[in-house]
């Protein structure tokens, strides 16, 4: 099985500029061993199983709430059985049907 999920989370309290809050996150995920990719709005991780996808999220949920009194997250999530490698695998199949595509 392969669980992609995309998530952004944040405190809502901390001012216009909360990358030395996210930064915990995404080192915390680094940490963790799962394969994930930071874009720009969000961090991509994937997992062999839902229950292991949600617990990084309760874990990031569970770093930002020790500093903050307001966390915003947003969540979108694609399982999908008998799959596996579907972070690298999507793009490759785009990029075979229009060639490279900026990443």
């Amino acid at each position: 099985m392969s669980v992609l999920l995309n998530f952004a989370i944040f405190p809502t309290d901390k001012g216009s500029s909360v990358s030395a809050y996210v930064s915990q996150v995404i080192k915390h995920i680094e940490e963790s061993g799962v394969n994930y990719k930071l874009n720009s709005m969000g961090t991509t991780i994937e997992t062999t199983t839902m229950a292991e996808a949600l617990k990084i999220v309760q874990e990031s949920y569970d770093i930002l709430d020790a500093l903050s009194d307001r966390i915003y997250c947003t969540i979108t999530i694609d399982a999908q059985k008998g799959k596996a490698s579907r972070m690298t695998g999507k793009i490759a199949s785009i990029e075979q049907k229009i060639g490279e595509v900026k990443k």
